[in-house]
C-alpha cells in the first residue's frame, strides 16, 4: 500500500504528537459579565460627553440613583412584588393547561382534530386586541392581567410541546408497544422523555412571553405593578424612573431565563448537543 493512503495521514499524527497548549480564557460567566460592563461603561460615556441627554436616555449613575430613591420609599418593591404574583399566578395557570392540551391533541387524531384549530386560531390574536375584551370581562383588577400572562403563556408550551412528541420516533414508540407498555407507560417513559427539549424550549419562550404580557396589561389599565410605575412616570415626564421599571423587567426576564437553563442542565443529562464548539 502506498504511503499516501496511510491512515491517518501524516499532517494528523504530527498534529496529535505536538504538545496540548491551550491559551488562557475567562470564564463564560466573566465573558457575560464584561459584555454587561462594557455596554454600561458605554452608556455612561455617551451620556457624560453629551451624545445622550438626560431627558432622552438618563445616565447608569442617574438610574442607579432613581432605583435607589424608589427602594427607599417602597415604591419599587412593593410593585415587583405586585407583578411577580400576577406572573406566578399566570404561570401556574398557563403552564399546565399549554401541556394538558398538547397532549390531548398529540396523543390521538381525535384530540387533534378538536383541540389543535381553535388553538391555532387563538394564538394568532394580538395581547393589544385582546386587552379591552378582557377588561369589559373582569374589570380593572388582577383578573385582565393574570388572564393575558396564562394566555401567553399557555400557547407556547401547547405548540412546542405538540411538536415535540410528535417528533420522537415512531420506532420507538413501536419498541414499547411490542414489550407491552401501554399509553400511560408509554408516555411516561418515551413520549415525554423524548419531548422533553421541546418542552423547556416552550417553557422558556412562555417567560419571556409573560412579561410582555404583563406589561401590556399593567399599562393598559393601571392597578399596581412595575407597569403601574411606568405609566405614572409617563405622566410626569420622568424618564429616568421609566428606565429603572425597564430594567427590572429585564432583570426578572434574566432571572427567568436562568431558571429554565439550570432545568435544562439537570434534566437533560442524557443529551449531547452542540454547545458552541471552542471556548
Amino acid at each position: 500500500m502506498s504511503s499516501d493512503l496511510a491512515w491517518p495521514p501524516a499532517g494528523l499524527r504530527e498534529l496529535a504528537l505536538r504538545p496540548d497548549r491551550r491559551r488562557w480564557s475567562l470564564p463564560r460567566g466573566g465573558r457575560r459579565g464584561l459584555v454587561v460592563v462594557a455596554l454600561l461603561g458605554v452608556w455612561q460615556l455617551a451620556s457624560s460627553v453629551g451624545w445622550l441627554s438626560a431627558q432622552t436616555l438618563p445616565s447608569p449613575v442617574s438610574t442607579v440613583a432613581t432605583a435607589a430613591a424608589m427602594v427607599q420609599t417602597s415604591e419599587l418593591d412593593t410593585a415587583m412584588l405586585t407583578s411577580l404574583r400576577r406572573v406566578a399566578v399566570g404561570l401556574g395557570l398557563g403552564v399546565p393547561s399549554g401541556l394538558v392540551l398538547a397532549l390531548v391533541a398529540a396523543l390521538s387524531r381525535v384530540g387533534e382534530d378538536i383541540v389543535d384549530s381553535p388553538m391555532q386560531m387563538l394564538r394568532t390574536l394580538p395581547f393589544l386586541g385582546i386587552t379591552p375584551l378582557l377588561i369589559l370581562w373582569f374589570g380593572i383588577g388582577d383578573a385582565p392581567k393574570i388572564a393575558l400572562v396564562f394566555l401567553g403563556v399557555c400557547f407556547p408550551v401547547y405548540v412546542n410541546t405538540f411538536v415535540g412528541i410528535r417528533n420522537v420516533d415512531a420506532r420507538l414508540a413501536e419498541a414499547a408497544r411490542t414489550f407491552g407498555a401501554r399509553r400511560w407507560l408509554l408516555m411516561r417513559s418515551v413520549l415525554l422523555p423524548g419531548a422533553l427539549p421541546n418542552i423547556l424550549v416552550g417553557l422558556r419562550l412562555a417567560l419571556g412571553i409573560a412579561w410582555l404580557a404583563l406589561i401590556v396589561g399593567e399599562q393598559i389599565s393601571s392597578d399596581g405593578g412595575i407597569g403601574s410605575v411606568m405609566l405614572r412616570a409617563q405622566d410626569n415626564l420622568r424618564t429616568d424612573r421609566i428606565v429603572v421599571c425597564l430594567l427590572v423587567y429585564a432583570l426578572l426576564g434574566l432571572l427567568s431565563d436562568l431558571v429554565v437553563r439550570a432545568l435544562e442542565r439537570s434534566l437533560l443529562t442524557w443529551r449531547h448537543a452542540f454547545d458552541g464548539g471552542r471556548r
